[in-house]
């Protein structure tokens, strides 16, 4: 909002919107800012000895009415925030861990840090700050903080298997008796051959290799408490010939 007054009759006209040469030759530049619901910040340069209070009432009405008016056109391109911005707008999170579990975070050496930082092109920074771990992600977009975030996640508060679930896993090893399948981050549990498909499987590497992602479901544990796996329960069932 702007002012321009004539002292000798007592005129004065408020103008909205002022432009660099009513603000270098007003009396007033005040700016308002807020809300439908009213004022959030405002700041004013005058050169005049005061304003009356009629003066300041009339500004304050004559910006609102204006910032009612801006809004509404805002509000009929997009009148409600979005729930995210935009994937590739770079964005920073900083989340709390116990501070037990940071060496873990780290890694010998830094190595599992680096290790995050260089396959999400996120950049990490951890802080121990009044007995409590502090973990800040910043990342030029959203699928590397999520990346990043999730992998430290994983790592501090590492999730349990579920007998019964179904699982999209990768196989780290072949043995004679079956393969190894990583179904979580770094927990693997073993798929044995009569599990791998319906009929009799000679050779495990007829049919997986290492690398190989393959969906599987946790049917149990064995005697030492290990988790099982069957790729065939999960694989249409040959009809039997009569």
């Amino acid at each position: 909002m702007g002012l321009i007054t004539d002292e000798k009759t007592g005129k004065y006209a408020i103008l909205s919107d002022i432009l660099g040469d009513e603000d270098h030759l007003g009396d007033m530049d005040f700016k308002v800012t807020g809300s439908s619901k009213g004022i959030t910040a405002c700041q004013m340069d005058i050169k005049v000895k005061g304003l009356t209070v009629q003066v300041l009432t009339e500004a304050l009405e004559q910006a609102r009415q204006g910032r009612l008016h801006i809004l509404g056109e805002m509000n009929k391109t997009l009148d409600h925030a979005r729930e995210d911005y935009k994937p590739h707008a770079p964005r920073i999170v900083t989340f709390e861990i116990p501070t037990e579990t940071i060496g873990a975070v780290i890694g010998p050496g830094g190595k599992v840090i680096q290790e995050i930082q260089k396959t999400t092109g996120a950049t990490i920074s951890i802080d121990e700050k009044d007995g409590k771990g502090f973990v800040e992600v910043a990342s030029a977009d959203k699928a590397g903080l999520d990346a990043a975030v999730n992998q430290i996640k994983s790592i501090v508060w590492p999730p349990q298997i579920e007998v019964g679930a179904v699982y999209d896993g990768v196989v780290k090893t072949i043995q004679p008796f079956g393969a190894f399948v990583e179904i979580l981050p770094k927990q693997d549990a073993l798929l044995h051959v009569s599990e791998i498909e319906w009929g009799r499987v000679e050779n495990v590497r007829d049919v997986l290799r290492e690398g190989d992602k393959v969906q599987v479901k946790v049917i149990g544990k064995d005697d030492r408490g290990k988790y099982k796996l069957s790729r065939k329960v999960l694989l249409p069932k040959p009809e039997r010939n009569n």
